[in-house]
């Protein structure tokens, strides 16, 4: 708890203004995959490229989130996610009135770079003001935000941009984050400050086998999850034969899945532990990405896989953050702040790798990539035991 607040809000009314934050920030990041199709045939460009505008803010965000957070360790924790907040709802806006793909891409670098702090600043936000037994449970709530954004967001997102437009989605979502926004100048406290880092915090996590260990696995498994993830609205339209229907379908599915994984997790973390909490939920996600690389090309099939995949994906990216707070309490902000830039290299990697097969219409092989992403953080996961 922190006795700097200069006012009495409730951590539960906190939690889910920062999931509500993390609602945004996940669209911010992901929400063009829901439209990629109808962007690329607006800007003129291919589907490839379209994903690559996934590729080049992952990378800003993997080099940005470390710093942002270093740079900004003292400063207000809701200055610091209300600055956020309303960078995005400005880049938001200017998306919607960008005339072409090269300022598209200079507007979501620029957003991206000066709001990639959100979402572990809130992570280390809801640790202070809950107790120490309470934070794997807190920060899977908070985490629930990124499982609304795939199950509500972006069928939304689908909708809009096929039957209204691709601007007037990202005017939307403008809209949507400036709610929120006003709601996190009420809801989070002033006076709520991080732990100072110092060189010296960078050192200490660079000389911790676990924490780098934890790291890895994020990217292995992020980097299998969007390999396919942000194709998956043409991977629907080219293996299956599906629609925007079937799009919004399969985004829904997974997104709703993924809610009730987080809320699994949170529940079960008590009794069984972090550890084997998140092996449960990377299993599936190994086992989802395999179902589908199997069944690809039948719909049905492809549909129980990201169903399968969709259980897992939050609930140990929540657990993935537990683990790193509980490894190191004093660096948290510091661990919390690589584990998503961890995220944002493995989205980096994957989209990447995703956009190189999808240009070369290797569409099958990328569902067995993706599992052999998913594969190889299983055993690193397993292997990290031995560090505990």
């Amino acid at each position: 708890m922190n006795s700097q607040a200069d006012k009495p809000v409730s951590a539960r009314l906190t939690a889910f203004t920062l999931m509500f934050g993390n609602f945004v920030t996940g669209l911010s990041i992901m929400g063009l995959a829901g439209m990629l199709g109808d962007l690329a045939n607006g800007l003129g460009v291919t589907i490839r490229d379209a994903g690559l505008l996934i590729t080049f803010g992952a990378v800003v965000l993997c080099i940005g989130s470390p710093l942002m957070v270093w740079a900004t360790s003292t400063f207000d924790r809701r200055k610091l996610l209300a600055f956020a907040l309303a960078v995005i709802a400005l880049g938001q806006a200017a998306n919607a009135l960008a005339p072409d793909y090269a300022s598209l891409l200079v507007i979501r670098i620029v957003m991206l770079m000066l709001s990639c702090m959100f979402t572990p600043v809130a992570a280390s936000t809801i640790t202070m003001m809950v107790e120490e037994k309470d934070r794997a449970s807190a920060i899977s709530f908070v985490f629930l935000g990124w499982s609304l954004a795939v199950a509500l967001g972006l069928p939304l997102v689908t909708f809009i941009a096929a039957h209204v437009g691709w601007r007037e989605t990202f005017a939307t979502l403008s809209a949507m984050t400036v709610v929120v926004l006003a709601l996190l100048l009420y809801a989070v406290p002033s006076g709520l400050r991080g732990t100072p880092l110092s060189l010296r915090s960078w050192v200490m996590i660079g000389q911790s086998p676990l924490i780098l260990l934890l790291l890895l696995i994020t990217v292995l498994w992020t980097s299998g999850q969007f390999l396919l993830f942000p194709y998956l609205g043409p991977l629907i339209v080219k293996l299956g034969g599906g629609g925007t229907q079937e799009i919004g379908l399969f985004f829904g599915a997974m997104g709703v899945m993924g809610f009730l994984g987080n809320v699994a997790a949170s529940r079960i973390v008590t009794w069984l532990g972090t550890f084997s909490t998140a092996l449960i939920f990377l299993l599936a996600m190994f086992v989802g990405t395999a179902i589908w690389a199997l069944g690809a090309g039948f719909l049905l099939p492809m549909g129980i896989g990201v169903m399968v995949w969709g259980i897992g994906f939050a609930a140990f990216n929540s657990m993935q953050q537990a683990r790193l707070v509980a490894a190191a309490p004093l660096l948290a902000s510091a661990t919390v702040s690589l584990n998503t830039s961890g995220n944002y290299v493995g989205q980096a990697v994957g989209s990447a790798i995703g956009a190189g097969l999808f240009a070369r219409d290797l569409l099958v092989t990328m569902g067995y990539v993706s599992t052999g992403f998913m594969l190889v953080a299983v055993v690193a996961h397993i292997l990290s035991r031995k560090l505990r």
